[in-house]
């Protein structure tokens, strides 16, 4: 992927100001947990247990090259389980959405030094996003609106 369209777009910001309730603060001060991953081969059995044990929702799918394909959302794959409509042994990259990439829609970069308020833009129309190196060859984290509206609790904003 060596064209433009691949690389991945960096998210605008306002500066810090006033009305800034983030005040400046970084996805770093979020204090996320690690995030957990699941590699594309993974039983679909294994993937909700491990899920339910560390109470997520949603899960990454990596590749071989651990880069992310897409996620499993965890209760949407229990109910097929459930319903009859997916088998225990199921790989799970049979039943993940794959995260869209095209010129229209590239990926967008969220890495520990991405700004809140720019975080919580992206997230106006996602359910979470995935916090990555700069080269997107880790993930770090999982975050979600919720994990903004703790943080500016804490903060006591």
């Amino acid at each position: 992927m060596s064209t433009s369209s691949s690389l991945p777009t960096v998210l605008a910001y306002p500066p810090f100001g006033a009305g800034d309730k983030y005040r400046g603060a970084v996805v770093e001060d979020l204090q996320l947990p690690p995030a957990f991953a699941l590699p594309s081969d993974e039983a679909i059995s294994r993937a909700i247990e491990l899920a339910y044990e560390r109470d997520f929702s949603q899960l990454p799918v990596l590749d071989g090259h651990r880069r992310p394909l897409g996620y499993i959302d965890v209760a949407a794959l229990k109910q097929r389980w459930e319903a009859g409509e997916a088998s225990p042994s199921d790989k799970v990259a049979t039943y993940m959405t794959k995260f869209k990439r095209s010129r229209t829609q590239p990926y967008t970069l969220i890495t520990p030094a991405t700004p809140l308020a720019a975080l919580e833009q992206f997230l106006q129309d996602k359910l979470f996003a995935l916090v990555t190196d700069h080269g997107r060859k880790f993930v770090l984290a999982v975050v979600t609106r919720q994990d903004l509206d703790n943080f500016v609790t804490r903060r006591g904003q």
